[in-house]
């Protein structure tokens, strides 16, 4: 099983993003030794989402549809000034 502690995970995020994308794979993180949460690739999120609800996998379409074609929003448009 695929399982880190918070501290090396966040040492080596990078890494383990590009690890995670290119296997198409998941981790799971553990803090105080106690699994916690999970980092997983985008393809395997969106194919959970859709298993539980069809409307995600529209969504997510749509969104990365959006994404291509550059209509997307900045910081400062999201958030304004923090």
């Amino acid at each position: 099983m695929n399982i880190v502690n918070a501290t090396v995970l966040r040492n080596n995020l990078a890494d383990v993003i590009k690890e995670i994308t290119k296997k198409k794979d998941y981790l799971l993180v553990a803090r105080r030794g106690k699994i916690t949460s999970a980092l997983v690739d985008i393809e395997l999120f969106e194919d959970l989402l859709a298993l539980s609800n069809k409307k995600y996998l529209a969504s997510i379409k749509k969104a990365r549809k959006e994404y291509e074609k550059g209509d997307i929003f900045t910081h400062q448009e999201v958030f304004g000034q923090v």
